[in-house]
């Protein structure tokens, strides 16, 4: 079959490289002039089943409260007179009770723990490098009572199957020499042996050259118009540089899927969810850390990638406002120095931000729609570094009529 994959990021290239290897003709469209240039360019590098639990949890309505009068929270809410916001936030909201929450980190675990076993698999077959570090992550707490509801959280992992160590401040320190200075401040935390870092960008190019070569045509600087549709069936898509036909059509635009999708009358609850990060040049690297992890507290996730530390923090319901400014960064900067003083200077950080897909749930979308030939691939959240690699996978598989080999039926479009 012919397929199109709409986008070049973290899901659309995975999934261009599944379908490669099942013998389809397959072109990758984006409107950039490279691959992962926009969501996927400088996210914050954690490959993290640590990290499944999803933001619709019971703390969530209390923190985004909170940051109509602070701007200090992880979790914030720009206010705006925007009905799709309210909707998708009130959704989002329901989705919070601890039970609702629990069940939903367990459905992104299984989908993380295969990706992350699938990605070993691309890894191996193509060898690319993308300054992977394979040590697992530590997850800090400062507070008896963060560190409460963190244990809490990974217990929940825990039973759905994650591998977890607690440990102490002291030993936190011993696992991340980095830290030391900090130990004091920390009163605990828990080590993910499974997770790892690693430049999702430098992962994303790498894997779209290896693609290229085999076959894989690109279409870049090509703006997504619309789709051709007959008898509620795609058969082209409309861009800039006119009617590319296919066999089958995957979405994998990340925030902005929705807005195409929207136009052919296919709803799905994918909002954009603001996120920003600083990549700070390492000029002390006997300071620089040997694993990635998160403060917890205060929401920060760091990584080495290279000679340069890469932090994130915040998640910023703002609609698809791409707008930045150095007091975006000031929280995040004030937290970085904290566990970080003397690394490099934050002076000369390279500031940025990205619009992550996420749904209320925070289960991504696969599958079918409504629309003959057009698959989902989105609404991945936090997690599109964790996930990608399963997630293109999954849609090769659902395309070639295959089950995949893990349950999806919760990530199903309905």
């Amino acid at each position: 079959m012919k397929v199109l994959v709409l986008g070049a990021g973290l899901a659309g290239i995975p999934s261009a490289y599944y379908l490669a290897r099942d013998g389809h003709e397959v072109t990758v469209i984006d409107r950039q002039f490279a691959p992962a240039m926009e969501t996927s360019f400088a996210n914050g590098s954690l490959l993290c089943q640590g990290h499944s639990y999803p933001w619709a949890s019971p703390a969530a309505p209390r923190i985004m409260l909170k940051s109509f009068f602070r701007n200090d929270q992880a979790l914030r809410i720009t206010p705006k007179i925007d009905p799709r916001l309210w909707s998708w936030l009130i959704k989002f909201l329901c989705e919070c009770p601890r039970a609702r929450a629990d069940k939903h980190a367990a459905t992104r675990l299984r989908l993380a723990a295969y990706s992350q076993a699938v990605m070993k698999e691309v890894v191996s077959d193509t060898q690319i490098e993308f300054h992977h570090i394979d040590k697992g992550l530590l997850y800090v707490y400062r507070t008896h009572h963060s560190m409460e509801e963190g244990l809490r959280q990974m217990r929940v992992l825990e039973q759905a199957g994650l591998n977890i160590q607690v440990v102490s401040g002291a030993r936190v320190a011993e696992l991340e020499p980095a830290l030391k200075p900090v130990a004091d401040k920390l009163v605990g935390g828990v080590h993910v042996p499974s997770d790892g870092t690693g430049d999702a960008r430098l992962f994303t190019a790498e894997l779209a050259r290896v693609c290229a070569e085999r076959g894989v045509k690109f279409m870049f600087n090509t703006q997504v118009l619309g789709l051709d549709i007959d008898n509620r069936k795609v058969r082209a898509v409309s861009t800039s540089k006119g009617l590319i036909a296919a066999d089958a059509i995957v979405v994998a635009m990340g925030s902005y899927s929705s807005i195409l999708l929207r136009k052919h009358g296919v709803n799905i609850d994918v909002f954009p969810v603001k996120g920003y990060s600083m990549t700070v040049p390492i000029e002390r690297p006997e300071e620089a850390p040997t694993m990635g992890g998160l403060d917890e507290d205060n929401l920060l996730a760091f990584s080495v990638l290279g000679d340069r530390l890469r932090l994130t923090a915040t998640a910023e319901f703002s609609g698809y406002d791409m707008s930045i400014s150095r007091d975006d960064f000031r929280y995040m900067t004030q937290a970085a120095k904290d566990l970080f003083p003397t690394i490099g200077d934050y002076s000369k950080a390279e500031l940025w931000c990205g619009l992550r897909p996420a749904t209320p749930d925070g289960n991504p979308l696969f599958g079918a729609t409504p629309i003959g030939n057009l698959f989902l691939n989105t609404g991945h959240g936090s997690q599109g570094w964790t996930m990608s690699c399963g997630s293109g996978k999954v849609t090769a598989d659902l395309i070639g009529g295959r089950t995949p080999d893990l349950d999806i039926s919760a990530m199903l479009y309905q």
